[in-house]
């Protein structure tokens, strides 16, 4: 028996919540990170992914920000929302539950442009923070999985064109150390295990300047494996189809397979 466990940044669940329903009722993943609902607690459409089977745990905001996660057949047992070492954070990026005997974090990491402003110095504070608290779930030796849009490009072959995006927040430096830091306290980059020479590992086509139509994409959204959910790695895609659909999200799910 398999676990199909997805992130997906919805770019407002509102909006997308055709376009949400109709992937969990094609790909029936067993567990849903997802990011930027865009929306407050109360008006969560979360009648409507009961009535797609399943149970949901939330962190809403109005208008930003926000994030879930989703069991099929199952409600998440809720762990933590926001992230542990700063008391006045506001936004809601941050959201952690059991689900299935695996602890999973959905993550919406700061974009922080535009670079030289205090967005972007949030967006490096907040990576600190994430840093620390991704070593405690490793103390935990316990199958975990921090997953979500990372707002981070990881390596140069991860988007269309260096130089055009070179000035963009998501390929500074200190945010791709900081993504070094953390992947190297002992994390694997799931897509990467298995796609290791693919050069276009896309997750994101921005609406402008036709990204979708001529495949100039972003690789942003990642989910990283504790040694004891590689041990049961059994693949990991994206599911690109769903960014092609009518009123689609900017980004496509994207999953592992667990034994």
């Amino acid at each position: 028996m398999r676990v199909k466990i997805a992130t997906y940044n919805l770019n407002g669940i509102r909006a997308r919540l055709p376009r949400l329903l109709e992937w969990l009722d094609r790909e029936k993943p067993d567990v849903v990170a997802l990011q930027e609902l865009k929306c407050a607690d109360e008006a969560l459409p979360i009648a409507d992914i009961e009535a797609a089977g399943y149970g949901a745990v939330w962190h809403g905001q109005k208008g930003f920000n926000g994030v879930a996660l989703l069991a099929r057949g199952d409600t998440p047992a809720l762990r933590r929302v926001g992230l542990p070492g700063d008391p006045d954070d506001s936004h809601s990026r941050y959201i952690e539950a059991e689900v299935q005997g695996v602890v999973v974090g959905s993550i919406y990491l700061p974009n922080g442009n535009p670079i030289g402003t205090e967005k972007f110095d949030y967006k490096i504070r907040w990576m600190e923070r994430l840093r620390e608290h991704a070593a405690e779930l490793l103390q935990e030796e316990r199958p975990a999985l921090l997953c979500g849009d990372w707002n981070v490009v990881p390596e140069d072959r991860d988007v269309f064109s260096v130089r055009a995006t070179q000035h963009d927040a998501v390929m500074q430096p200190e945010a791709r150390e900081l993504w070094r830091d953390i992947l190297h306290q002992g994390w694997t980059d799931a897509l990467r295990a298995f796609h290791p020479r693919e050069e276009k590992l896309y997750t994101f086509w921005d609406y402008t300047a036709g990204c979708w139509q001529r495949d100039l994409g972003f690789r942003l959204d990642h989910l990283l494996c504790s040694p004891e959910v590689t041990d049961r790695l059994a693949g990991a895609g994206v599911d690109k189809w769903a960014r092609g659909e009518e009123k689609a999200s900017d980004h496509t799910p994207t999953w592992v397979e667990l034994n």
